[in-house]
């Protein structure tokens, strides 16, 4: 029998305990598509057309089994069976028992921020290939991705329209109207985007293999989303990138914004993408830190307040929190100021504004921590923050010894599973300019933020890598960095 070619996928999501998605690009001129799910029929649904095709997505709920069991699925389109740009036709997933302990892989930052970059870079998947090899050698439950899955900033050079406006002066740009080339050609950048990146392997086989969970960030956008001036922010011309930029991520990577289960906001209009759900023992949180972001706020108070009703439901098990953007990390504040006070500040500051530590962000960076320390106290079990962004890797924690059960926040840093990391020179820079310090949160010093060493490297690890997180027999949950420079990094937290 004769096949079609996906254009892109499958891309295979998880949005709760039981509730899995199946996701693919086809023609346009498609007209059925449907899931076979170890010999089930499930029917897929058309929720996007796109510049590069239709965009189908199928509900999976799978009962959970007592024991773990390998779950094989394929895809057919108008009754011939689907494959992908590699010829496959048929992909597998792992689907844990109902008492077993889920093994995840966490990765971030999958690009290259310049074109340079790219062409200097040997291998650029090859930490992909190594993930990929671990999860048919033993299979991870869940892949969380914590932001810049793909990235935009060739968008200022490859668009026409968009490449002459970046060229007038800024009092000029934000006079300027978006045109109907401008918005076609931004449709067509970020459609092309998604469909040529993931289908390349062997990121494909890992989209396609392993339950995955996104979020975004900054480079999902453009660069600095957010933290740009505000006339600039608002004007027409950035509206116009948001909003095309928003309508391919609530696509591809929420698989269809009403119809993703695990937002924590059901409402409509939809004004962030802050998404959670229990899984195995475990709750997933991951933050949406780019919609309401502006200089002044990362979350708005309505959102604040939906993140706390939602901790409120974390009352059991190990809690994993992905915030794109480190809540422990080096303090910025000195170069921040100095920036502040040269011509420099708006071309580059936009970097230093995205940290929690940035001055305008300090109050809501106390409050998210002062809420987990609650909840981690509360509940009697882990919380971690899964970070990425800054192209190191590293551990930090937040330790509140107020009471006489020490609680413990970590943080686990893992960048990037592409972007190379900082040159020596550029990390000389870093350390010559920052600080890690330790930070005391509370007037008393009861409570503490610090950068932890972990066992088999130093602090900070300059190199490409992705994180394991799989509880072992002693109950501990092992935190593991796959490296490319060979370190093997690991740590253990009660």
């Amino acid at each position: 029998m004769t096949t079609e070619q996906l254009t892109l996928g499958p891309l295979l999501g998880l949005e709760g305990e039981s509730s899995y998605t199946v996701c693919f690009v086809t023609p346009s001129h498609t007209n059925s598509a449907r899931v076979l799910v170890n010999g089930q029929v499930h029917s897929a649904h058309k929720i996007a057309n796109l510049y590069s095709g239709a965009f189908w997505r199928a509900n999976i709920e799978l009962p959970v089994p007592v024991i773990g069991r390998s779950i094989a699925y394929s895809i057919e389109t108008d009754g011939k069976p689907g494959c992908n740009k590699q010829g496959q036709a048929e992909w597998r997933f792992y689907q844990p028992g109902e008492n077993e302990n889920a093994r995840f892989a966490y990765a971030s930052c999958n690009g290259f921020s310049d074109l340079k970059l790219m062409n200097a870079t040997k291998a650029p998947n090859a930490m992909w290939e190594q993930l990929v090899q671990m999860h048919q050698s033993k299979p991870f439950s869940a892949l969380l991705m914590g932001g810049d899955q793909v990235y935009a900033d060739s968008i200022w050079t490859v668009l026409p329209s968009l490449r002459e406006w970046n060229s007038l002066p800024l009092e000029e740009k934000t006079k300027r109207k978006s045109t109907k080339t401008m918005l076609e050609q931004l449709d067509r950048f970020y459609s092309t985007l998604y469909c040529e990146r993931w289908s390349r392997e062997p990121v494909a086989t890992a989209l396609a293999s392993i339950p995955n969970v996104m979020m975004w960030d900054d480079h999902d956008i453009i660069d600095g989303w957010g933290s740009f001036p505000a006339e600039l922010q608002q004007c027409e011309v950035f509206q116009a990138i948001y909003k095309a930029a928003a309508k391919h991520f609530e696509v591809f990577q929420l698989r269809g914004v009403e119809h993703n289960k695990s937002r924590i906001n059901q409402s409509s209009p939809v004004s962030h993408y802050s998404i959670g759900f229990h899984f195995r023992g475990n709750t997933v949180l991951a933050m949406d830190h780019r919609s309401e972001r502006t200089i002044q706020q990362v979350m708005s108070q309505k959102h604040w307040s939906e993140i706390n009703a939602f901790l409120d439901t974390v009352k059991h098990g190990d809690f994993m929190l992905l915030s794109a953007v480190p809540v422990v990390y080096r303090d910025f504040s000195f170069v921040e100021h100095a920036f502040d006070a040269t011509p420099w500040e708006e071309e580059l500051s936009d970097d230093l504004k995205d940290h929690w530590r940035a001055r305008e962000h300090q109050g809501e960076r106390a409050r998210l921590i002062m809420r987990l320390l609650t909840n981690t106290r509360d509940r009697e079990g882990r919380t971690v923050i899964l970070s990425g962004d800054v192209h190191v890797g590293c551990l930090g924690v937040v330790t509140d010894k107020s009471q006489a059960k020490t609680v413990n926040v970590h943080q686990v840093v893992s960048s990037g599973i592409v972007h190379p990391a900082p040159t020596h020179i550029q990390w000389m820079g870093i350390l010559a300019t920052t600080n890690d310090r330790k930070e005391q949160l509370d007037e008393n010093g009861h409570i503490c933020a610090e950068m932890l060493k972990p066992f088999g490297a130093g602090t900070y690890f300059r190199t490409r890598n992705f994180v394991t997180l799989e509880k072992g027999s002693d109950q501990k949950l092992w935190v593991n960095w796959i490296c490319e420079n060979g370190e093997k990094p690991v740590y253990p937290l009660n």
